[in-house]
């Protein structure tokens, strides 16, 4: 008895902790009513109205920001955007045998996708900036990031959906799986005529709603959602058929390209890798990698700056490529070595310089400006002080020494500096005040400045 009881403490300490978890994972605790979930997720479905106008007003913020590459406005308009909806009835519907609400969400999707797509491409075919910025092009091929993304924050939002307090997770996830930046970009394409920013970004839609309806699906069917009753056995069963036959239409396909990103992924680690390991050598260089994966092929272009590698090092190096894993990989090699190969190095190396360093050209350029500004500012007032010295002798006999510039100085209750025009006067014996004055008063006239300095000697 006595060697019984200490397994009995560990198994009782286990199944004490084992409740604890299941008390603090436990989805049951501050659940909304199932019919009022599904009543909540039913009436953000449909489009139309006010739903509408907000959708085509957060499309052309969006398509502004986009455009403008500015991501603080781009979340401001995923936050108003309600395109998750509908995606999210879709995932709904499937779980608890919905059809008519399959449809209805399915009809809205679309409409809201058309909508979309429209606004954006009148946008981007109106506005005078056409140049495809970072944000924008950050949207144009999907990642198997973008599906962990999409999968993770659907969960986040339908358990969010299904509690009594709602909270912010909604529009988090409308942010985190950035649902509306793809269609302005998919309506970038068409304004442009690029098809391929257009397939691309539809592409990353359709898996971003595809992993979100996932997601919705599964917490459905996890928490025991009702299924919808039909009086008719034979209905229920056709409907259940349909609704089986569109959920494995839409996600096998899903899932398979989903696992064509991740081996994508995959192979630009790998292929990377391979650069950084491998591609070292003495007196050599790599100034610019290039990797192309595609169904028609797989390359991993690299331009040398250095003494040229010979072809044997090259076909060792090509049998690293495929030791490594990376399959059905072609390993190209520009470098110095020929007339064809240093034009392309050479246009590779000016593009990179130019690339680089456009942004710090144009500081300069400014700095220049501003430098060239002074100067030629500074030789006006050194040139108009010899001028205003003799008039001012003129006027002023007792005049004998005059000095006219420019003067920083700094004003240190408000803590900024500004520039004065300064006249510097020595006369033989002290001036009344009303010289002074006069003085004063006219080297303004004078100067047209509306500030002048005047210090005596």
């Amino acid at each position: 008895m006595e060697n019984n009881k200490p397994s009995q403490l560990r198994r009782g300490k286990l199944i004490r902790m084992l409740l604890y978890l299941r008390h603090r994972f436990d989805l049951e605790e501050g659940k909304e009513d199932e019919l009022e979930t599904i009543d909540y997720i039913s009436k953000n479905v449909e489009f139309r109205g006010a739903n509408l106008w907000i959708l085509i007003f957060a499309i052309f913020v969006a398509s502004v920001g986009l455009n403008v590459n500015s991501t603080a406005v781009i979340i401001g308009a995923m936050l108003i955007s309600p395109l998750m909806g509908p995606i999210m009835g879709i995932g709904l519907a499937a779980g608890i045998n919905d059809f008519d609400l399959l449809k209805r969400s399915f009809r809205n999707l679309a409409v809201a996708v058309f909508i979309s797509i429209l606004t954006s491409t009148i946008y981007f075919y109106i506005t005078p900036i056409h140049d495809a910025q970072s944000e924008l092009l950050a949207r144009t091929e999907p990642t198997v990031w973008d599906v962990l993304i999409a999968l993770f924050g659907g969960l986040a939002g339908i358990v969010a959906g299904s509690r009594k307090e709602k909270s912010n997770a909604i529009p988090g996830v409308a942010i985190a799986t950035a649902l509306m930046p793809p269609l302005c970009t998919a309506g970038y394409g068409l304004a442009t005529g690029n098809l391929l920013y257009f397939i691309g970004a539809f592409y990353l839609f359709f898996i971003n709603s595809v992993f979100i309806s996932l997601s919705t699906y599964l917490i459905v069917r996890f928490m025991k959602y009702p299924k919808k009753q039909f009086l008719d056995r034979k209905r229920e069963k056709r409907v259940q058929t349909y609704i089986t036959i569109f959920t494995l239409l839409t996600i096998i396909p899903s899932v398979y390209l989903a696992y064509g990103l991740v081996k994508q992924s995959l192979w630009n680690q790998q292929a990377r890798q391979f650069v950084r390991v491998e591609m070292q050598f003495p007196k050599t260089q790599v100034l610019n990698t290039e990797l192309t994966y595609n169904r028609q092929e797989r390359t991993i272009e690299v331009s040398l700056i250095g003494e040229p590698i010979s072809e044997e090092e090259i076909n060792i190096l090509q049998k690293k490529v495929f030791e490594l894993g990376l399959k059905e990989t072609q390993l190209v090699i520009n470098q110095s070595g020929s007339s064809t190969n240093m034009q392309v190095l050479r246009n590779d190396i000016l593009k990179d310089l130019y690339e680089r360093n456009e942004e710090l050209l144009r500081d300069k350029d400014a700095r220049i400006a501003l430098l060239e500004n002074e100067l030629a500012e500074d030789a006006k007032i050194r040139n108009l002080s010899g001028e205003v010295a003799r008039e001012a002798k003129i006027n002023h006999p007792n005049l004998i020494k005059f000095s006219l510039g420019r003067s920083i100085f700094t004003d240190l209750e408000k803590k900024k500096q500004d520039t004065l025009l300064a006249a510097y006067a020595s006369f033989k014996s002290k001036p009344g005040s009303s010289e002074i004055k006069k003085l004063h008063d006219w080297l303004k006239v004078r100067t047209k400045a509306d500030t002048v300095a005047l210090i005596l000697d």
